[in-house]
């Protein structure tokens, strides 16, 4: 395995310095600060994710005070109980993007949260609580109960919200390729996300980084 101080110095030198670097590096929100937020929160946030999508990112920013007025501010009881002909309604609304199939999975991933409740309490303890040595597991669980939270929608979820998660950007993937842990471009099987998994544990261990930060290190060590 290779030590991250070679993946480290490679993104100095990339970035023109270490002050350079640590000024792009994201920061990780404590799970004291995870559980305080509200599920309603993460609801909105899963919707964010899941139209930016294959989508012009910016659309949706501008757009967004909209969409939180369609959807009564992401409630998930609310949200959960939608009716079939308000999301009907909503996929005719030229105010937010109308797009049926998405506009479904605000009622849907309101179902996962409410499971989520049930069984832990709060959708955002559960996601506090996860443990970071295992970050792909949670991909798993929102990429199995959730709807169109899979591939990256997932983790760019989670990392949006300030879990500590690392993700599975091009540049990234090209530096855990160029480095052996995986002999892919691709790293979309589960044991790629096995070796991925392990060799960000490795990594954490040697420089105690949060997964944010050595993911980022990574991208940018990579040209």
């Amino acid at each position: 395995m290779t030590s991250f101080q070679t993946i480290y110095k490679r993104a100095v030198k990339r970035k023109g310095g270490e002050k350079a670097l640590q000024a792009l590096l994201p920061k990780s929100k404590t799970p004291r600060q995870l559980v305080a937020i509200g599920d309603d929160r993460y609801l909105a946030e899963m919707t964010k994710c899941v139209f930016r999508s294959g989508f012009v990112w910016r659309v949706i920013e501008n757009k967004w005070p909209n969409f939180e007025e369609a959807f009564y501010g992401f409630n998930p009881d609310g949200m959960a109980a939608l009716p079939d002909e308000t999301i009907e309604a909503l996929s005719q609304d030229a105010s937010i993007v109308r797009n049926y199939k998405k506009i479904l999975t605000v009622r849907e991933n309101a179902w996962l949260i409410k499971d989520i409740q049930a069984e832990h309490g709060s959708f955002a303890r559960f996601v506090a609580d996860w443990p970071v040595t295992d970050i792909v597991g949670l991909w798993q669980v929102l990429k199995k109960r959730g709807s169109r939270l899979g591939g990256n929608t997932g983790p760019y979820f989670l990392r949006s919200m300030g879990k500590d998660t690392f993700l599975l950007s091009r540049d990234v993937v090209a530096c855990l390729a160029n480095h052996k842990v995986i002999d892919n471009h691709k790293a979309t099987s589960k044991r790629d996300h096995a070796l991925i998994q392990a060799a960000f544990n490795q990594w954490h261990e040697e420089t105690g980084l949060p997964m944010a930060q050595l993911s980022r290190i990574a991208a940018c060590s990579v040209g």
